[in-house]
């Protein structure tokens, strides 16, 4: 099923989800004005075509001692796809690392990296993100404040 084939109902499924993805069928049916059997269906076919991937817990990062937030630029060395895949499989071992894009940009890479704070940014962006295949350069952008994440 390709995206064109969702109805309302489907996305309201997803979205619901999305903001609360321990909802029981029958709560998730009253959102969405269904009863609880067809939305069953409609969230196992979901599922099943790959539209919901997975469940997950949602950590508060700041109780968890991870509040620092940097994102940052990466401009690599050498672009061809084997470097691009290189970068792409190591960024995996870096676990301050909680997003990465590939940009179509003036730099090749963002990087939503989460610390403690900044003396361990500042290490892990030498020690780890500067060690990555590839790397040329980094430019860092801090965080002052979260006010919208999803």
């Amino acid at each position: 099923m390709n995206e064109d084939h969702l109805d309302r109902i489907d996305r309201n499924i997803m979205f619901a989800l999305s903001r609360d993805g321990r909802l029981s069928m029958a709560e998730l049916a009253t959102k969405v004005g269904l009863s609880k059997t067809p939305v069953q269906a409609r969230v196992k076919r979901l599922e099943k075509d790959g539209f919901i991937k997975g469940y997950q817990a949602v950590i508060d990062s700041e109780r968890m001692g991870e509040g620092h937030v940097a994102f940052v630029q990466v401009k690599l060395s050498d672009t061809r796809s084997a470097a691009l895949e290189e970068f792409n499989r190591a960024i995996h071992a870096v676990r301050e690392i909680e997003q990465c894009h590939m940009m179509a940009a003036s730099f090749d890479y963002l990087l939503k990296v989460r610390t403690k704070d900044i003396a361990a940014y500042r290490r892990v962006l030498g020690e780890r993100i500067s060690a990555l295949p590839h790397v040329a350069q980094t430019s860092t952008f801090v965080a002052m404040e979260t006010v919208k994440d999803r």
